[in-house]
């Protein structure tokens, strides 16, 4: 894990690098495809799942380097052959897992927080799953482990393989000619984000395109068909922690409203927006019907409120980044610690942008527990071991996002509610 949170520490100033000079591009070439909330809410989601990944919280029901050793009928030696087939199996266990995400009510939830903004960009890559939490994956690298392909091999693709998907999500590079039949192209990736009746559930591949040619998953994008992105039953919230749970949530209460206990026990195995036909009519969920006539989620949001969320989402940002920085020196349970610090903080932060009225609550008593946290141990992790004055810095930042709640919480609404009553 220390590995892992080493490469993050490199990968994510590079990431957003790019998601910034997206932004920069579209707004001189007069063709922006962010918006200021949404981008933050996806970058936000980004940190939550980096977080929880390299604390390496999750069931695994099985790793691989069981299933090598169990399972191998040969032993390939390492070279540049082990390299392409380990590579080839990782984008065909990629392929498959990615098809039961969309096809399973209860895998699903692992997956919609990527497919939930209403926006199609370099940032919305950056939505992956905290929720994901029972660890399957190995299952579908028994073809590898069958060839024989070392654990180490399959160590060292797994985060390239993944770093080279993000690349694809953007609107702004057309169709790629011949490479569209061998690999993934943005423009086949619009087609899989978009929730037009032609393009659900298409395109599933990650990284090679031959396996949705191959298994009948494959739709090209269409001029007449404009991608329309989001999901059908919309997330209509900032908060990528709420949003990672929505579905579940729903799974659970469909689970124990229907009378039948055979619909409470396959619901979860149903394919993915199936119902029991009782707890559906009785409660019904609105999904959009029109995909080219709905309305994205957008509440009012001054400038003010859009800058303090950046704010938060780079102050939490170095916050992950010092964590990464120190990840031996802190231990595990300084780590889980930090790691709550920065969960509590998005989700307080993307409430605010949310005007939940609630978040000034979760903004305090984090802000109150950061520096108490301080007070007692006189440090923030090791910090000051680096930056003699840098427990201050923190305390000031909590400080900040208690001012920073009141005012958008009382001072901001009640002024637009008076501009609106004067209107």
């Amino acid at each position: 894990m220390e590995t892992y949170a080493t490469a993050l520490l490199y990968a994510i100033p590079f990431f957003v690098g790019l998601v910034l000079f997206e932004v920069i591009y579209g707004y001189f070439v007069k063709n922006q495809k962010h918006n200021v909330m949404d981008t933050v809410s996806s970058l936000s989601s980004g940190l939550t799942n980096v977080v929880k990944d390299s604390l390496g919280l999750g069931v695994v029901l099985v790793t691989y380097p069981y299933l090598l050793e169990h399972l191998a009928l040969m032993e390939i030696q390492t070279t540049w052959v082990v390299w392409v087939l380990g590579f080839l199996a990782l984008d065909f266990a990629g392929y498959w897992n990615h098809r039961l995400s969309h096809r399973i009510n209860f895998f699903w939830n692992q997956h919609v927080i990527h497919h939930s903004s209403e926006e199609f960009n370099l940032a919305c890559a950056l939505r992956q799953s905290i929720s994901n939490l029972l660890v399957y994956f190995p299952l579908l690298m028994i073809p590898a482990a069958l060839l024989g392909v070392p654990h180490k091999v399959v160590a060292i693709l797994g985060p390239l393989h993944l770093f080279a998907q993000f690349w694809y999500h953007t609107q702004h590079i057309g169709k790629m000619g011949w490479l569209e039949y061998i690999i993934i192209t943005p423009s086949q990736h619009r087609v899989h984000h978009a929730i037009n009746p032609e393009y659900i559930d298409k395109n599933l591949g990650q990284i090679f395109s031959f396996w949705d040619r191959m298994f009948g998953t494959f739709q090209e994008e269409m001029e007449e068909v404009p991608p329309q992105y989001g999901v059908l039953k919309p997330a209509n919230t900032w908060n990528p922690i709420l949003i990672n749970f929505q579905h579940l949530w729903r799974l659970i209460k469909d689970a124990w409203r229907t009378q039948s206990y055979w619909d409470k026990l396959r619901i979860w195995f149903m394919p993915t927006g199936w119902r029991p036909t009782d707890v559906a009519e009785k409660y019904p969920i609105q999904i959009i019907d029109d995909v080219y006539n709905f309305q994205k989620y957008m509440p009012a949001a001054s400038p003010a409120l859009k800058g303090y969320s950046i704010y938060q989402l780079l102050a939490n940002t170095g916050l992950m980044l010092f964590m990464f920085y120190n990840y031996a020196e802190i231990g595990f349970d300084g780590l889980l610690l930090f790691g709550a610090f920065v969960f509590i903080g998005i989700y307080g932060y993307t409430s605010l942008m949310d005007k939940a009225s609630f978040a000034i609550w979760i903004e305090f008593f984090r802000a109150l527990a950061g520096l108490l946290f301080i007070y007692f141990t006189g440090d923030w992790f090791g910090l000051n071991a680096y930056l003699f004055f840098g427990s201050y810095l923190v305390g000031i930042y909590f400080l900040s996002t208690i001012a920073g709640a009141v005012y958008f919480a009382y001072f901001e609404n009640t002024s637009l509610d008076k501009e609106q009553l004067a209107v």
